[in-house]
């Protein structure tokens, strides 16, 4: 071999030695991006309506476990864990904070960051809470939806008056430990009451044994019936609030529908399922970049009567037929 072919292989060698890491990098796959990840703040674990969220998400096109993640947070009941769980939430540097159930988590969540989008549901005017600046444009970094459990307790009365037009007197249930939802549930309770000349007794229970004090109070001077305050507490305890109701005779409504399917009598409100579902819709749509100030805080679409027929039963009462026919489901 003549020195001018042996120059010739070595110059081959080397171009290939240099064309071949550049082909090797080519071919090694993109970095991945970092998955998405949802803080998700709430009082209580609840399961359905944790997927009724996801059912919300997926609409806007994320799949947990796919192509986001979620951070669960629960408070077990206790509002005043709120500024530690969301204080947690803002340290790991989460793409939402949602907070789709409860006034206090929301507040807590929008007092922690004004940076993390913040989406929320709510049961109060969240104008007049200060989480956002006007319903249609919110104008900051939260957004939401407004599930109204205060502005129906007129609504609510009102039945009961249909239920029971001899009533007199109403006790009206509401947790203390929650003073912004009390003085709320209070005042439209107290107006509505006395348009319809039906007077308010003022009880308030925290823990299951305040639960059954309130029900021994009630056996030396009965009211005619009970106004249980919406509140993610007593829906943790609506079994033993519709056993209460029920060994002691007194018709009672609630706020949501869970109750009547555990033996409550009568429910009036949002369907808090669904209002979760509508969170899970804006939570997706933000994390595909759209601006909470930009996004119209939302209203429940789902209100609806619930009467349990068996426990009208148990109590001795009748309900009057105009009053079934408006309802969106009778228990048998």
């Amino acid at each position: 071999m003549n020195r001018r072919a042996v120059m010739a292989m070595l110059g081959g060698a080397a171009a290939s030695s240099q064309l071949w890491p550049r082909a090797a990098r080519a071919q090694q796959p993109a970095k991945e991006t970092a998955m998405p990840v949802i803080g998700f703040l709430d009082v209580i674990h609840s399961p359905a309506r944790l997927a009724a969220f996801q059912q919300g998400l997926g609409e806007s096109g994320y799949v947990v476990g796919r192509n986001v993640a979620i951070e669960i947070r629960s408070a077990e009941g206790r509002y005043s864990r709120f500024p530690e769980l969301v204080a947690d939430l803002v340290r790991r540097r989460v793409s939402v904070i949602v907070a789709p159930g409860t006034t206090p988590a929301a507040l807590a969540a929008k007092a922690a960051t004004t940076t993390i989008p913040v989406v929320f549901g709510v049961g109060d005017d969240p104008v007049k809470l200060g989480l956002v600046a006007n319903l249609a444009r919110p104008g900051g970094n939260a957004t939401g939806v407004n599930f109204f459990t205060a502005e129906v307790a007129a609504k609510r009365l009102g039945l009961l008056r249909e239920l029971l037009p001899a009533a007199t007197r109403v006790a009206v249930l509401t947790n203390p430990t929650d003073p912004i939802r009390v003085e709320t549930i209070m005042s439209e309770a107290k107006t509505a009451a006395g348009a319809i000349g039906l007077q308010v007794q003022a009880v308030s229970a925290s823990t299951s044994r305040e639960i059954d004090t309130v029900f021994a109070t009630f056996a030396a001077a009965p009211p005619d019936a009970l106004f249980v305050g919406p509140d993610p507490f007593f829906y943790g305890r609506r079994g033993q609030l519709a056993l209460q109701a029920a060994r002691h005779a007194i018709p009672a409504s609630y706020a949501i529908r869970d109750y009547a399917e555990v033996g409550g009598l009568m429910s009036y409100g949002a369907n808090l399922t669904d209002a979760y579902r509508q969170v899970g819709v804006y939570a997706g749509r933000i994390l595909k970049g759209a601006k909470p100030a930009d996004l119209p805080v939302q209203q429940s679409t789902k209100i609806e009567l619930v009467i349990n027929l068996q426990a009208a039963r148990t109590i001795g009462l009748e309900v009057p037929a105009q009053l079934l026919a408006a309802a969106d489901e009778v228990i048998e």
